[in-house]
């Protein structure tokens, strides 16, 4: 039966834009005899359900099979392409705003989402937010652009993540950040010392006790409006992967078609 036409749909992938990304996603020679489509359109698919939000059953019939598109890109994920993608567009970004191209702070969080009948076996209870599911530990620059991405059950503490996040946040910048910022979440010894570990001073920003209600904390309120733009995307919603590492890498996904359309606004201006 036959889905959904694509056909004229406003994510088909441009020249210009697969002309950036097809360096960062060709796996293998072009000519080899285990490929049967086109790597442009296995990456359309890939946009298509990122921008649709739809489950890999559905993508529409003009493109590859779903579950060549699915292992495809699970190669990709494993590769690190995407965040490869991320940290060249992010660097291209902050100099064109006149920054350095790796930064030199950063910004930690995290946000539970709720699991679903996929991914339902690796939930955990979150007390706090009462919901059980996925806990989505991210690291973003001052500018809100995604570093790291680190997944563990909801009952997990941000603080227990903090060397995790160090870890993936100097491997990507070359060791350039010198301090991170976060809630009372990330306070105790045990945080300071991994990030310190890794060069990091961690700082805990806090809520004054005097204060009611919701507070824009200094800093702090760069990383919530980084989760706000990846809430928007259908996917990242609810917690719909069996394994976690597709999960993160799929923020990556997303952060890289918000990056792209950032660059292409520079471009244009």
């Amino acid at each position: 039966m036959k889905t959904t036409d694509r056909k004229g749909y406003p994510t088909d992938v441009s020249d210009e834009e697969w002309s950036f990304a097809a360096p960062y996603l060709t796996l293998m020679d072009v000519d080899a005899p285990q490929r049967k489509y086109e790597l442009r359109d296995m990456f359309d698919a890939l946009r298509w359900m990122a921008r649709a939000g739809a489950p890999w059953r559905m993508l529409p019939n003009d493109f590859p099979p779903w579950e060549l598109v699915y292992q495809q890109t699970q190669r990709w994920l494993q590769a690190g392409c995407f965040e490869s993608m991320v940290s060249d567009l992010r660097s291209v970004i902050r100099v064109a705003q006149g920054r350095r191209g790796q930064p030199s702070a950063v910004i930690l969080d995290g946000r539970t989402i709720q699991s679903t009948c996929e991914s339902g076996p690796r939930a955990g209870y979150d007390g706090y937010k009462r919901k059980r599911g996925s806990k989505v530990h991210i690291a973003a620059d001052t500018l809100g652009q995604l570093l790291a991405v680190h997944v563990t059950p909801a009952n997990e503490q941000e603080r227990a993540q903090v060397a995790e996040l160090a870890r993936q946040v100097q491997q990507v910048t070359g060791r350039t950040v010198k301090v991170a910022f976060a809630d009372q979440g990330y306070t105790g010894k045990e945080p300071a010392q991994a990030a310190f570990d890794e060069g990091i001073d961690l700082q805990v920003i806090k809520l004054e006790e005097t204060k009611k209600g919701f507070v824009l904390l200094p800093r702090r309120w760069v990383v919530a409006r980084s989760f706000g733009w990846l809430n928007r995307f259908r996917r990242l919603a609810r917690d719909y992967e069996r394994l976690p590492e597709t999960l993160a890498g799929l923020h990556f996904v997303f952060a890289m078609l918000m990056l792209v359309h950032a660059v292409s606004v520079l471009q244009s201006s």
